[in-house]
């Protein structure tokens, strides 16, 4: 899906006011990727927040300062041949007309004109730490900008992080976004559910993979957000398992963690359900241990109260779970100060979600603790993961990995679980599956 039929071109234009106002008398520059020949394009997630624009290679420029010209594209011209090859571009004229660009030029003649929009200038915008060419670039203007001063009393004296900016505008979904956030996820869970219906003793991880991503292409998807994770028995101990080559066998659980991307916006969703349908018992003390710990997480969630709160109460009632069933020894206080918890949870409870599937937005502002706001939308995800090498854990309990994942937006109210609609307790998996056991 274009950017430009993803979401109404005002949108952008309102995103573009909003930085033009916040940068006073600063330049802001951006930069897609070059195109990728065996890969599928996605635009700079900042550059494609405020344009719409999927030009690969294209710049943007915003220029609050600059008497006719405050929003400028630099992109590739048409080219007939080229076009045959690699597939359409809009070229100057398009971009201009399509996206609203006060001005738009050949990506050739960026060095031409840049000096025309830097002059009116005193501070330098790029998002530091992303682009190196972009970085590099935007510090040899800033040099050339010291001939500018010398002679005529004018240009950018230094470079700033455009960053700080355009993530608190990007931490907060406007409706629009959660709208094909919504979709995404609902392309997401009929992916998983699909796999959940299907998984037998035998198959193979890659199965179960084709499987989900071949139903998110089929309902309008772009493509997956990020590479599947479909791990079996003792692979979902592994956090990242990308081989998703083993077969399946009976008494493993799956682990499936995958999402759709829709309109350039991602879901992330992690089901963890057994194979033959049954459950031993300590995979089922475990699961229902992790469940408790994301529905406490998830009650945390609410306007003001702190991000790390969704954390802190995954993380107590995983201790006072692991606590109750003997993993763990000690006073519960004790073992969290400790983190004596992180031999079977490493890794925080949720992230940020968006144009990218860890957007942007730190857990703290200033160095306190960031709070949540209404229209933040971001996971949920304890785990739980027994390594199969864990020799001081007794061999029944080794080798099961479980995580459960779900897309959480943050209201007026409190929080709103985009994914609920997908089975999640072990009764509804139960009926999901039906009675059979493989």
């Amino acid at each position: 899906m274009l950017g430009s039929e993803a979401m109404a071109q005002d949108l952008y234009a309102r995103r573009r006011e909003k930085v033009l106002q916040a940068l006073e008398d600063g330049v802001l520059l951006l930069r897609n990727p070059e195109e990728q020949p065996l890969g599928r394009f996605r635009p700079n997630p900042y550059l494609y927040y405020l344009t719409g624009c999927r030009e690969p290679g294209a710049w943007a420029l915003l220029a609050p300062q600059h008497p006719k010209h405050r929003f400028v594209l630099f992109v590739r011209p048409r080219d007939p041949e080229r076009e045959v090859w690699d597939g359409p571009r809009l070229g100057p004229r398009g971009v201009k007309r399509r996206l609203g660009a006060d001005a738009a030029y050949p990506l050739e003649e960026l060095e031409q004109h840049i000096g025309e929009y830097l002059r009116t200038a005193k501070r330098l915008y790029v998002p530091l730490g992303q682009d190196e060419v972009l970085e590099q670039r935007a510090l040899g203007w800033l040099r050339q900008a010291i001939a500018w001063r010398h002679q005529e009393g004018r240009g950018p004296r230094a470079l700033e992080d455009a960053r700080e900016l355009l993530d608190e505008m990007r931490l907060v979904k406007e409706p629009e976004e959660v709208a094909l956030m919504r979709e995404a996820m609902a392309i997401s869970m009929a992916g998983i559910r699909a796999a959940m219906e299907a998984v037998r003793p035998g198959m193979y991880e890659y199965e179960l993979e084709a499987l989900v991503e071949s139903e998110f292409r089929r309902r309008g998807a772009d493509g997956p957000a990020f590479p599947s994770i479909v791990a079996a028995g003792a692979n979902a101990t592994i956090l990242h398992y990308r081989t998703n080559a083993a077969r399946i066998r009976r008494g493993d659980l799956v682990v499936l963690d995958a999402g759709a991307c829709y309109g350039g916006y991602t879901a992330d969703i992690t089901r963890t359900f057994p194979a033959s349908g049954r459950w031993t018992k300590q995979q089922a003390l475990l699961y229902d241990i992790v469940l408790e710990a994301q529905r406490r997480a998830i009650a945390a969630i609410r306007p003001g109260a702190p991000m790390e709160a969704m954390h802190e109460a995954a993380v107590e009632a995983l201790v006072e779970g692991l606590l109750e069933v003997g993993l763990l020894q000690g006073r519960k206080r004790t073992l969290i100060r400790r983190q004596a918890y992180r031999r079977f949870y490493m890794h925080q409870s949720g992230h940020p979600l968006g144009l990218e599937v860890h957007d942007v937005g730190s857990r703290k502002k200033e160095g306190e603790p960031r709070p949540f706001v209404a229209g933040m939308v971001l996971t949920v995800e304890p785990g739980l993961y027994i390594s199969a090498r864990e020799r001081e854990v007794a061999k029944e309990w080794r080798g099961i990995g479980i995580r459960i994942e779900d897309d959480v937006l943050v209201t007026e109210e409190g929080a709103e679980v985009l994914t609920a609609a997908l089975p999640k307790t072990r009764e509804e998996m139960a009926r999901l599956q039906g009675s059979r056991v493989g």
